[in-house]
């Protein structure tokens, strides 16, 4: 029978591990909910499944671009339509998984009218002056390039304050309910799988990857100026040591896991420990036969 879920947690929580294991043992459908595994030139960054698992499990939402072709939101909510389709033609489970929550959050919010991206002759900070003037509710942060440009393009597209027009225009949601999941760790032991992980992407060829990738790309793109890439630009550039790198990937990670957790509080959500989580979804699947 059909059935989707979500298994959502911070980053280097264990996500693909559990739901990876899930779907060979069910057949079930992946959907990553992650924002780099969409690329195809990226594999150790964003710790992608192996290219085994990929060809041997039903997955979307994973090799999708290059580095350098544009991704959307419109994009993530079509492979999440080929998913489902997919996964009911085949009445099948449907995993929902990654460490990019805003995703999730879109299909069961919906999404608003879509802006033709016009280019933008002002500044961060004259965008940023604008909105908390005239939409101070909208809350973006002042270096988030990506949102103050698309709030400016829908002002001047549509002489309306932005925030009332993704209100008026915002269509039905996909996900009207779906349960979710949330793997939560101890920070500190959290803390020690991330240097786990960082170590076994350096040993893995976290920095080959990174060189190939910014002797082919611009390396002003923004799936490279991601965490683990943009800490091996300044390794590869002479600005930082081996032992430097490490520690700010390791720093960067913890700090992004922090912020996903804050963005995952919105949810109405079980919380699972890593350990015990596996079974419980085990036994939840089992009971849906």
């Amino acid at each position: 029978m059909f059935f989707e879920f979500a298994l959502i947690g911070p980053t280097a929580s264990g996500k693909t591990a559990i739901a990876n294991a899930l779907a060979y043992e069910f057949k079930a459908v992946v959907l990553s909910l992650d924002s780099l595994c969409i690329y195809k030139q990226i594999n150790i960054a964003n710790a992608k499944s192996e290219d085994k698992v990929l060809k041997e499990l039903d997955y979307f939402g994973v090799n999708l671009l290059n580095v350098d072709e544009h991704f959307n939101v419109s994009l993530f909510i079509q492979e999440y339509n080929k998913a489902k389709k997919w996964a009911q033609d085949k009445q099948k489970i449907l995993i929902i998984t990654g460490g990019t929550s805003f995703y999730l959050k879109i299909l069961m919010q919906g999404l608003s009218e879509k802006i033709e991206e016009k280019e933008v002759l002002i500044d961060n900070n004259e965008i940023y002056k604008l909105l908390q003037k005239i939409d101070p509710d909208f809350k973006i942060e002042k270096n988030d390039t990506y949102r103050l440009r698309k709030w400016f393009n829908i002002y001047e597209s549509t002489k309306e304050i932005p925030s009332l027009f993704l209100k008026r225009t915002k269509k039905k949601p996909l996900i009207e309910t779906i349960e979710i999941y949330n793997l939560f760790w101890d920070k500190e032991e959290l803390r020690k799988n991330i240097q786990k992980r960082t170590k076994f992407m350096l040993d893995s060829g976290l920095i080959d990857e990174a060189k190939n990738l910014f002797d082919q790309y611009d390396a002003n793109l923004k799936p490279l100026n991601s965490i683990g890439l943009k800490e091996c630009k300044a390794y590869l550039n002479n600005q930082i040591s081996y032992q430097e790198l490490e520690n700010l990937i390791n720093i960067h990670t913890a700090q992004l896991a922090k912020r996903q957790r804050t963005f995952n509080k919105q949810f109405k959500k079980i919380d699972l420990n890593y350990d015990e989580a596996f079974l419980y979804l085990q036994k939840k699947l089992q009971s849906l036969k």
